[in-house]
Order: C-alpha cells, then sequence, then structure tokens
C-alpha cells in the first residue's frame, strides 16, 4: 500500500543512476528511461538487488514519437505516480558563434522541450496522489552565463521559469516542484557535450573530474526532493558563484572572465 511509483529519466548512467540507485528499495516501484539500453538495464538489475521493482523504457527526446511511446507506457500501465525526476540532459562545449543553430534547437529540445512534454503528459497522473513531487535537474549554469555554455544554460534557464510557474500553478493538488542546481559533479556528461558541429567533444574537463562524487549529489538531490525544498544548490565552491552574481556582482564577473570554462 506505501509503494511509491517514481519516473526517473537519464538513468543510465552518472546522476540518473545515482538517484535510481539512492531511490531504490523495497517499497518503490521504478520507471526507468534513457537512450541507452543496455546501461539502462544494468541500473535495473542493480536496483532489483536493492529490493525496487523496475520498468526500463529505451526512449529519445530529441524524438516526438519516442517521447510519445515512453509516456503512453507510462499512462497506459499506472494510474498514479508519485515522483518524477528530470535527470536527462546534454551539455555544450563551444562558443556562441560557433555553434550552429541546428545545434542549438538540439539541447533545447533535449534539456527543456523534453522535461516539459514528459512533465504536461504525466501531470494526471502526479495529481492523483494528492502529493506528487518534481524533481528537475537544472544546473548552476541556469543561474548564470557561462563562456562555452550559451545554449545549454539557455535551456537551464527555461526549466526554471517554466517549473517556477508550475509551481505556483499547480500547489493546491499538493504538487511540489524542486529545482536542482548541481555545480561540478563528477559525471561523464561533459564526453558527451556537444562542439559548435554538434559532435561529442569525447573529454572528461579537469572541472568534472575532480567534482563531487555522483553518490553525494545523488542523496542531496533526494533529501531536497523529499524535504519539498524548492531550491537546492549542490556541489563544491563552484556554488558560490551563484551567490557572488546575486550579491558581489562585479567580483563575480572578475572570477568568471578568468576561470576555465571545462
Amino acid at each position: 500500500m506505501n509503494r511509491q511509483i517514481i519516473v526517473i529519466t537519464g538513468a543510465s548512467s552518472g546522476i540518473g543512476k545515482a538517484l535510481a540507485l539512492t531511490y531504490a528499495g523495497k517499497n518503490t516501484e521504478l520507471i526507468l528511461g534513457a537512450l541507452n539500453k543496455d546501461e539502462l538495464n544494468n541500473t535495473a538489475r542493480e536496483c532489483e538487488q536493492k529490493g525496487s521493482t523496475t520498468r526500463t523504457i529505451e526512449f529519445d527526446l530529441c524524438d516526438a514519437d519516442s517521447t510519445q511511446a515512453f509516456t503512453d507506457t507510462i499512462m497506459n500501465n499506472y494510474t498514479t505516480v508519485d515522483r518524477l525526476v528530470h535527470v536527462s540532459g546534454i551539455s555544450q562545449r563551444a562558443l556562441a558563434e560557433d555553434t550552429s543553430l541546428e545545434v542549438d534547437r538540439r539541447i533545447m529540445e533535449i534539456n527543456y522541450f523534453g522535461a516539459i512534454t514528459l512533465t504536461k503528459a504525466l501531470l494526471p497522473l502526479l495529481k492523483v496522489g494528492n502529493g506528487g513531487k518534481i524533481g528537475v535537474t537544472s544546473s548552476i549554469s541556469g543561474k548564470f552565463g557561462f563562456p562555452l555554455r550559451s545554449a545549454y544554460a539557455a535551456s537551464k534557464f527555461a526549466l526554471v521559469g517554466f517549473f517556477e510557474s508550475l509551481r505556483l500553478e499547480h500547489f493546491r493538488d499538493n504538487i511540489t516542484v524542486t529545482l536542482l542546481f548541481p555545480g561540478r559533479i563528477n559525471t561523464p556528461i561533459s564526453l558527451s557535450a556537444l562542439n559548435g558541429q554538434g559532435k561529442s567533444q569525447g573529454l572528461m574537463d579537469p572541472g568534472q573530474a575532480t567534482g563531487m562524487p555522483v553518490k553525494t549529489c545523488a542523496a542531496k538531490m533526494k533529501k531536497a526532493i523529499e524535504k519539498n525544498k524548492k531550491d537546492a544548490y549542490i556541489g563544491g565552491k563552484e556554488i558560490l558563484m551563484v551567490y557572488f552574481k546575486k550579491y558581489l556582482p562585479a567580483l563575480f564577473y572578475r572570477i568568471a572572465k578568468k576561470t576555465n570554462p571545462r
């Protein structure tokens, strides 16, 4: 009777996988979505070892039919969803002037339109439970722009605007929205980050490699979601840049100009 139905995107690796394992347990059914089927199934097996029931759904946020099939599978098999956590996303490593519009649109499609498409489709199931929680992975780049991140930052800013509005529209339905702002986390996201021509850069950024362990990040994310936090900043000393930008903008810009964007 107390089983929770939890939907997590991007669950094949990185933060999404770590978050699935953090939520895994005897009273959870995890619906795990991602593009890489083999890695997704590996996540599911590890979650099942911790007592969870799992369902894996391979889907591509750039493909409208694939995204529709993802939501249809959930709508056809479940009457309620307790948690919806958006982790799927793609980053960027290119100057704005060197980035094609196709890449700008692709990043926005995955990071922004993908998340709101799934949310709109699953909102009726979140409302049924009279206490659904939505976790949204933005980024500290969703609080300030940074070199080589123009499209990425734009998509993360857009998420904040949409989900802050959604939070206010549905508080009477007891739906809570937690915006998550990770900084440098040790995940493979920089490996798949797109250059200006839409190719994966294939390199691990030094800042990413020395970032917060992904398990620590996932634990903090889950805690923030379950405590109904509106915003959660997760990372190391780079999180200070959020406060510098707000309260000491001159210092922020001085540091940002000197910081290695990789």
